[in-house]
């Protein structure tokens, strides 16, 4: 019992957060719980003007990004752009009271705007239904929300594990794609567009609406992009430039707003944002679809988005964290981002999570704690109570620019290129991902980045390493013979380092493996024709860090299948947990006081001495 609570201590508990707790009084444990649970709490106390100073000048300057941002990504949700201001006001308050990380910028972001936007769209459409969609889209925000908590709360973080950074890579640059293209409807000022996400339809759909492009619009888009463009080059170039790009949204949503206000008899054809409610966010708990036709798309979506969103928001916590030496709890994020979800779901807000762009623009604004979070949705509260009708002419081509813009950093070709360069089958992993995501669907491409992520944890774990070790001369080192030029083959000695756990899911494998080194090796002492045969097959279990009754059976029936030709079976270093499984089912009895050395090093040198003694006396 004590073994089995230290092991399921070490899966779900592998930084021991209650160490804290020990030999503590009632009173401090009560604090440091409500620490533990509400950070706030923890660094509070310390907060001063100076700090104060920092978040204010950072707080407002992600404001004039996420207000710009938050109308745009809710347009590509297909939500009212008045609900993309909502959800970068409630959220990041929430998470400025839980959320463990001093530079992680909450608001919408654009892969889960996308992802919603085009599963939700699968059951109702935005503009035939559009208050039947947006219950689902408060209602899948609720699930997503849900969701990510549960996750945090019993420590199962390491679900999200399974999207691997090569399918990543793949799923978000093939989502920008998938973006950008979407953007042509608003850059070219077309009005009948296709509603398929994926890149044939769309590109038809663009062609065959020709005669709606517009002039005004097209050329106020390709104007407005290359400012954008521009400015984030520039601050890309020199990061101390930061605030150009960060300006550069609400800047040329201003200019926009003016053109279009002064020059409206000129511009025809520009399609304008219209009224936008003023006032703070209504309530929506009545809006939450619990018992509705539609639940099981909504608790997928959420679900979906959940998991996309959470990885986004910790990766991009831990970032950071790290550029600025601090600790970030993963599953306390998990938590505070699933509380503001469910939260946000019920005063009319979608999935938010952390977005890397105003993340970035905080960091090099000079952001000390999560209360610039508190100071921009200050500012989106100031807004939404008071601008909102300056936003009526806004052109919805400036969205589209700022949308286009804001994706485009997601393209990552240099890490693709590493990958092809590290590792071919990652490399394939990401462009599968990719190339569903633009040619299939977002859901279909989200399938195949995790079905090929776990395609590749089955395969290294049903088809591990086993490489034949040689000896470097002069040492009592083994190393592999094929990396190493210099290692040499021991006479009368095969010996095999089988590098993964031995498990029911590769036993079998490893068994064929073994054997067709024997096969390969008696082969090479036949090809070479040296004296000296093979007597002796030792197995290297340095890196066998555990092992299951199917590996033990193997090593059992291996051992049996050699005697009967004529050849020992050696096992070198096996682990303490090998070890004690192998003593518990009495197997290592079979192998005797030869068959068991603590090194490869000192097997060989063991038997062959062994061996020189019994000629000796022959």
């Amino acid at each position: 019992m004590e073994k089995l609570k230290q092991r399921v201590g070490e899966i779900f508990f592998p930084d021991d957060p209650l160490h804290k707790f020990k030999n503590q009084t009632l009173p401090k444990k009560l604090l440091l719980g409500l620490q533990f649970l509400v950070p706030v709490f923890e660094w509070g106390p310390q907060y001063n003007l100076k700090l104060l100073r920092s978040d204010v000048v950072s707080g407002l300057t992600i404001a004039s990004l996420a207000i710009p941002q938050g109308i745009s990504y809710a347009k590509l949700a297909k939500l009212p752009p008045i609900i993309g201001l909502y959800s970068s006001f409630v959220p990041p308050m929430i998470y400025a009271l839980l959320g463990s990380s001093r530079h992680l910028a909450v608001g919408p972001v654009s892969i889960a705007s996308l992802v919603m936007g085009s599963m939700l769209t699968q059951e109702v459409s935005a503009t035939e239904d559009p208050t039947l969609y947006l219950k689902l889209a408060f209602t899948a925000t609720f699930f997503a929300g849900l969701f990510q908590a549960s996750l945090g709360l019993l420590r199962l973080g390491f679900v999200i594990d399974f999207l691997s950074k090569a399918t990543l890579v793949g799923f978000t640059a093939g989502a920008a794609v998938v973006v950008s293209l979407q953007q042509l409807k608003g850059l070219l000022g077309i009005v009948t567009f296709t509603t398929k996400m994926e890149i044939v339809p769309v590109i038809s759909s663009v062609f065959h609406s020709r005669d709606e492009w517009s002039g005004p619009t097209i050329m106020m888009g390709v104007l407005f992009l290359m400012i954008l463009l521009s400015t984030r080059h520039i601050s890309m170039k020199n990061p101390k430039l930061f605030w150009v790009s960060a300006a550069a949204p609400l800047t040329s949503v201003i200019a926009a707003t003016l053109a279009s206000f002064m020059f409206s008899s000129k511009l025809h054809g520009v399609k304008i944002i219209g009224h936008l409610p003023k006032g703070l966010n209504p309530p929506s708990m009545d809006m939450l679809l619990f018992s509705s036709s539609h639940l099981a798309v909504a608790i997928k979506t959420g679900i979906v988005t959940g998991i996309l969103s959470l990885t986004e928001g910790i990766a991009v916590g831990t970032t950071f964290a790290s550029l600025a030496n601090y600790p970030v709890d993963g599953n306390k994020e998990m938590m505070a981002i699933g509380a503001m979800n469910m939260v946000g779901s019920c005063t009319s807000c979608y999935v938010t999570t952390g977005s890397f762009s105003r993340s970035a623009v905080n960091y090099n604004a000079g952001a000390k704690t999560a209360v610039s979070n508190t100071v921009m949705a200050a500012a989106v509260l100031v807004t939404l109570l008071f601008l909102m009708p300056l936003f009526h002419y806004t052109p919805e081509v400036i969205l589209a620019a700022i949308i286009i813009t804001a994706v485009i950093g997601l393209i990552d070709y240099r890490a693709a290129g590493r990958l092809w360069k590290v590792d071919k089958l990652d490399f394939a992993a990401c462009l599968c991902s990719f190339v569903g995501v633009v040619f299939v669907s977002v859901p279909v491409g989200l399938s195949v980045a995790v079905g090929v992520s776990m395609f590749k944890v089955l395969l290294h774990v049903t088809r591990p390493n086993a490489v034949v070790l040689g000896n470097l001369p002069g040492t009592q080192i083994y190393q592999s013979v094929q990396r190493y030029g210099e290692a040499e083959r021991v006479a009368s000695f095969l010996i095999v380092a089988v590098e993964s756990p031995i498990y029911f899911a590769n036993s079998t494998y490893i068994k064929e493996r073994i054997m067709r080194c024997i096969r390969e090796e008696e082969e090479l002492i036949e090809a070479n024709k040296e004296t000296a045969g093979l007597k002796y097959v030792v197995v290297d279990m340095t890196a066998v860090s555990a092992i299951d009754t199917s590996g033990i059976e193997l090593l059992c029936e291996l051992r049996k299948t050699l005697e009967g030709r004529s050849l020992q079976l050696v096992l070198a270093n096996p682990g303490g947990t090998v070890m004690e499984k192998l003593h518990l089912s009495k197997s290592l009895q079979l192998f005797g006081s030869n068959g068991l050395f603590i090194s490869v090093g000192e097997a060989v040198a063991h038997i062959s001495s062994l061996s020189k003694a019994h000629r000796e006396v022959i």
